[in-house]
């Protein structure tokens, strides 16, 4: 035996240390992942699943990205693999700026953009950048859930806003930044969860109310491209304001896996502060996904791809919401987006979704529960569901067995 093993044999420690005396306030107070929990729940292959943001697996581009796969490694070879700079590839970063002023008459460059490990660790590093312990952060009535988790961790102060079917509360709104915030968080296309897009007039209003006020205003809008009906509208902030920030995603029109995000802004006061937090984090995004994703990209045509998936995902919403009119009780009412993944049910008031989640479960079908999109905790009569990872008889059959649980309920 060496001298370290024997020490290792005869040291015992003694007392109690329990981790929760160690852990941060931050993440003492921030509750895992809802949706997590429940995905795992549903994960039998006898449940019908429309809990999930999942995009549809066949709509991921395999046998593009194969090749594009195999020419990276042929024509970049270890420069695939090696250490790259924090703010990601220059041609993936410019092909980005170039997208956003093809589609919006925008004038981004690609030092304007920054390459992030999903739009997930946008959310991360704005937390990091901005939040202190009490800060403010205006967030929509509902939103997305792991925003509400991302931001929890720095303990600020969510102000909610009611959500509108065209955009938020605007007396809302002006009290929420007379109270103080730092931040605005928003989703303007499709929104996750309620699948609510704002009009123009909507957009026009809250960039008024913004347009005075020292604040980063944050747009997410990872399913943008994914319009099935009507015409994309203008960002709210962008570069109309000075602290505008545009949060993307590739997860949601080429693969997932990849976790390939981004952002861009013109504030380059910020994004150096964005940078720096990254630095801390990670380094760098995966290289060799970026290469790959810039190699599909470059080879083949993304306005192509999307028909595809658009058209597909009109399809399963419209199997979604034909089987909702015709199945679910009256009383209850849905939503009816012109895009994205999600749509959002509201039940009658009194009925708790997250006491029928069980419920359904047992009749193999599952859902998201409203509780957790909300900032300020209580009990809602309110539920989301994706319609984009089912087919359509599928999605049928779901509906009708979650209408009878609904039914059951009421």
């Amino acid at each position: 035996m060496t001298q370290e093993t024997i020490a290792a044999e005869t040291f015992e420690a003694t007392g109690d240390f329990p981790i929760d005396e160690l852990l941060s306030d931050g993440i003492t107070n921030t509750p895992p992942s809802f949706v997590r929990a429940i995905l795992k729940a549903a994960s039998d292959p006898n449940v019908t699943s429309f809990a999930g943001g999942l995009p549809n697996p066949i709509s991921f581009p395999q046998e593009d990205l194969l090749e594009s796969m195999q020419r990276v490694v042929s024509e970049h070879g270890a420069e695939a693999f090696q250490y790259s700079a924090t703010a990601g590839l220059a041609g993936l970063r410019a092909w980005i700026a170039n997208r956003y002023n093809k589609r919006f008459g925008t004038d981004y460059v690609a030092d304007d953009v920054l390459i992030t490990t999903g739009s997930q660790q946008v959310l991360d590093l704005l937390g990091k950048v901005l939040l202190d312990k009490g800060d403010g952060v205006i967030v929509e009535k509902p939103t997305y859930l792991a925003a509400i988790q991302a931001f929890a961790l720095h303990q600020p102060v969510f102000r909610e806003v009611e959500l509108t079917e065209d955009g938020l509360n605007i007396d809302e709104l002006n009290a929420a930044l007379d109270a103080g915030a730092k931040m605005i968080y928003l989703i303007p296309n499709f929104q996750n969860p309620t699948g609510l897009t704002y009009s123009a007039e909507g957009r026009r209003q809250v960039r008024e109310a913004l347009a005075d006020r020292n604040i980063v205003v944050v747009e997410d809008d990872p399913y943008g491209e994914l319009r099935f009906e009507g015409e994309s509208l203008p960002y709210i902030g962008g570069t109309a304001l000075p602290h505008g920030v545009i949060m993307g995603s590739f997860s949601k029109t080429v693969t997932p896996g990849f976790r390939m995000g981004y952002l861009l802004t013109k504030d380059h006061e910020l994004l150096k502060k964005l940078n720096t937090a990254k630095e801390a984090a990670d380094l760098h995004t995966n290289v060799f996904s970026q290469f790959v994703i810039l190699d599909y990209l470059t080879h083949h045509d993304l306005d192509e791809h999307l028909v595809k998936i658009r058209e597909l995902y009109r399809t399963q919403a419209a199997a979604m919401t034909d089987a909702m009119e015709e199945y679910f009780p009256e009383g209850v009412s849905f939503t009816k987006p012109e895009g994205g993944m999600f749509l959002w049910a509201t039940l009658p008031e009194g009925i708790s979704t997250m006491d029928l989640f069980d419920k359904a479960l047992e009749r193999n079908v599952a859902f998201v529960p409203g509780d957790p999109f909300y900032a300020e905790p209580g009990k809602h009569s309110t539920m989301r569901l994706n319609f984009t990872n089912a087919d359509e008889e599928t999605i049928r059959d779901g509906i009708k067995r979650l209408a009878e649980v609904i039914a059951e309920a009421l």
